[in-house]
């Protein structure tokens, strides 16, 4: 079962933003716990195609695409995204494994942390938006990267709460 540690009551800034984005990490491998392949690539909320298991490849790809991408500034080398299915990573095929997804999701946040620990909150993305190509010179500095984070996740552990509860009942905080 995955462990979800509570952030502590009265942190320190950069404590509060590591230990809230690793429990929202955790809210979505918790949320796969105990599933089938076949239940943890269901689509159960109508019309919607989001299942856990292409929740976990999304987030990967996202954690990927923060962290590696913009904070350390390594060429875009994307997991799904960028191809002719623009939410491939939600697409999860029938020969993808849950545990598959999982090792993906788990190797993805690993890097993920080690890059943030090399960083203090106000450092700047190596890269810009301008760098990417695009029209704006916005460059994020860590602070805001780990609180995108912390939304995404938030947002995507709900998603995940209404899929689970679709498949087997289970509900949870």
């Amino acid at each position: 079962m995955t462990e979800r540690r509570e952030p502590p009551p009265q942190p320190d800034e950069r404590t509060a933003l590591d230990t809230f984005l690793g429990y929202f990490r955790a809210t979505l491998r918790w949320k796969a716990d105990g599933l089938t392949d076949q239940q943890a690539r269901t689509a159960t909320v109508e019309p919607s195609t989001m299942s856990i298991a292409g929740l976990l490849r999304h987030m990967a790809e996202v954690e990927r695409h923060w962290f590696q991408m913009y904070l350390r500034g390594d060429a875009e080398d994307r997991l799904f995204w960028g191809g002719d299915d623009p939410d491939a990573d939600f697409h999860v095929p029938d020969t993808v494994t849950l545990a598959e997804c999982l090792d993906l999701y788990d190797r993805e946040i690993a890097t993920s942390r080690a890059i943030a620990a090399e960083h203090d909150l106000d450092d700047l993305a190596a890269i810009s938006d301008l760098d990417r190509g695009l029209s704006a010179d916005w460059r994020p500095n860590l602070r805001w990267i780990l609180v995108h984070m912390i939304e995404e996740y938030a947002r995507h552990a709900g998603h995940a709460d209404l899929i689970r509860e679709r498949i087997d009942g289970a509900t949870g905080d």
